[in-house]
């Protein structure tokens, strides 16, 4: 017990400090002990911005505030705990990696015709390209028989469409 305990804090202390300052101000559940409420084990951090990567709404006014750590300091966070093994202690975030990967699917790359289900309109060579590439391929096929049929025949003699 007393060892996994003293690793735990040495893995803790190979952290980056940024991630170590963080992961201080917003422990995440998995830290807590066994069978502890997590309501009563709040930090000041905690208590004031509970996911400090959302904007929130404030109690009183109604007014929403910023998120307290911009989208860029997200992204670096991500990265950092990303690089080295905790990502998913940290809170929920638009940067996080599940989120970015979900929207990839989901969009596709931007570029139009890459998300689920779309087509590209092209030009119309370009749409035509794959009927085109099909018959060359069926003629191709079909070549050898082709071959033999004229040097039985001849190819002066030969026709295509017999009459």
């Amino acid at each position: 017990m007393a060892a996994t305990v003293s690793r735990n804090i040495q893995l803790a202390q190979a952290l980056p400090k940024r991630l170590q300052t963080f992961l201080a101000r917003y422990p995440p559940q998995q830290l807590l002990p066994k069978g502890a409420n997590p309501e009563q084990h709040k930090t000041p951090y905690q208590e004031e911005t509970p996911n400090p990567f959302l904007p929130m709404r404030h109690p009183i006014t109604g007014k929403w505030h910023d998120p307290k750590y911009s989208l860029r300091r997200q992204a670096e966070l991500v990265k950092l705990a990303r690089d080295h093994g905790v990502e998913e202690l940290l809170p929920y975030t638009p940067k996080g990696t599940e989120v970015r990967l979900s929207k990839r699917v989901e969009l596709g790359l931007r570029v139009k015709g890459t998300g689920v289900g779309e087509t590209v309109k092209g030009h119309k060579h370009e749409r035509q390209l794959v009927g085109k590439m099909e018959k060359r391929r069926k003629a191709m096929l079909e070549m050898p028989d082709l071959i033999r049929e004229w040097k039985k025949t001849g190819k002066r003699n030969w026709t295509r469409f017999p009459k």
